[in-house]
């Protein structure tokens, strides 16, 4: 009887001690998120399932938005997750355009960072010239100034993403962490896994 308990005593405390790593770790180093929406199409597809690393911008104290240890900023061109700022119950995902202190402008789809063009590699663009007010607002923008401690960010998909253009600037302390894999892909149905994009990393 003794021998049984102790063999019960020792799945729970193994069960017990694998459940505190996994929060642990969900929590301080490395959370998994999925892609819901369009916005970052093509470098993230809906059903993409993808790795954050919660380490590189600093440990956040749980229950608040304080962070320990925090070693570097986002970087402009980083993939983030981050509180969206309208909606704190939401994370979203996009990439880092402008930082502290630099002067944005978009005039006709084209981004001006500090008055330079900036070589937008990853922007998507699907539509011609703008006609309405909405989208003269989204693909005429500023010039503004980025705040310290915030961020400009965008969705690859420029024409198809509710970012910074609509709603303001990131402070750096509702970031997460920095997107960096893909660790599982598949569209509406199991027979539509994409094996391709499986492991790769998030440029």
């Amino acid at each position: 009887m003794d021998k049984k308990k102790s063999v019960i005593r020792e799945y729970v405390e193994a069960i017990l001690i694998a459940v505190v790593l996994a929060m642990f770790i969900r929590s301080f180093i490395v959370q998994a998120f999925k892609i819901p929406s369009g916005s970052m199409e093509p470098t993230l597809l809906i059903g993409d399932h993808i790795l954050v690393n919660k380490f590189i911008y600093g440990i956040t104290v749980p229950f608040t938005h304080k962070k320990l240890f925090q070693w570097k900023n986002p970087q402009r061109e980083d993939v983030i997750v981050f509180v969206y700022p309208v909606d704190e119950s939401k994370d979203f995902i996009k990439r880092v355009i402008g930082v502290g202190g630099d002067r944005i402008e978009i005039k006709q789809k084209k981004i001006y960072i500090n008055d330079q063009p900036f070589n937008d590699t990853h922007g998507h663009y699907q539509e011609s010239n703008p006609s309405s007010s909405y989208i003269q607002f989204r693909d005429n923008l500023g010039p503004i100034v980025v705040p310290e401690n915030t961020l400009f960010v965008m969705g690859d998909n420029r024409d198809r993403s509710y970012d910074s253009r609509f709603w303001g600037f990131v402070t750096l302390d509702r970031v997460k962490g920095k997107a960096f894999m893909i660790y599982w892909s598949w569209g509406s149905f199991l027979r539509d896994i994409r094996w391709v994009r499986i492991g790769n990393f998030i440029y």
